[in-house]
């Protein structure tokens, strides 16, 4: 058993190195990275060793400023619950407008038809808000109620 435990390990230890060779030519300038140079070069051996991954380049930042950090799981967290209010904000606006539109939608057809059964000379009633009692419209009202009629409409068919 422990002949097995140190066969891995020289296994193991083995993987993270390997050997390459620096390829220079007469002049001594390198030419490539292989395991065999081509003709006309020489081979020089190099230890690559395996090691974690290089960190980023840090961004270009004015002069004196630190580069950012990055941020941390509860700003993160901040950043996502901000997000997800001012998605809420957006869509609860939306819909007060939709309702808005649909109210004065409603109204435009409501003054429209007022609007056609006063110029029909229909007769058209309403209630006393003192008495409670229905009262019909006269003939000297139904000009001012027209044009009431027509503001009505102006303002709410857009």
């Amino acid at each position: 058993m422990r002949i097995v435990a140190i066969l891995l390990t020289l296994v193991v230890s083995s993987a993270g190195a390997a050997q390459i060779n620096k390829c220079l030519d007469k002049s001594g300038k390198v030419v490539g990275y292989a395991n065999e140079c081509p003709a006309g070069t020489r081979s020089e051996g190099v230890d690559v060793k395996a090691s974690p991954a290089p960190a980023p380049a840090p961004a270009m930042t004015p002069a004196g400023a630190a580069p950012p950090q990055p941020k941390s799981l509860a700003e993160r967290d901040a950043d996502f619950r901000k997000r997800q209010i001012e998605k809420q904000e957006a869509e609860a606006k939306a819909d007060k407008k939709s309702a808005e539109a649909e109210q004065r939608k409603r109204a435009c057809e409501q003054s429209q038809g007022y609007l056609k059964a006063l110029e029909a000379r229909e007769r058209i009633t309403s209630v006393d808000p003192k008495t409670g009692e229905r009262k019909f419209l006269s003939e000297a009202e139904y000009p001012k109620e027209v044009a009431e009629a027509k503001r009505s409409i102006t303002a709410n068919c857009k």
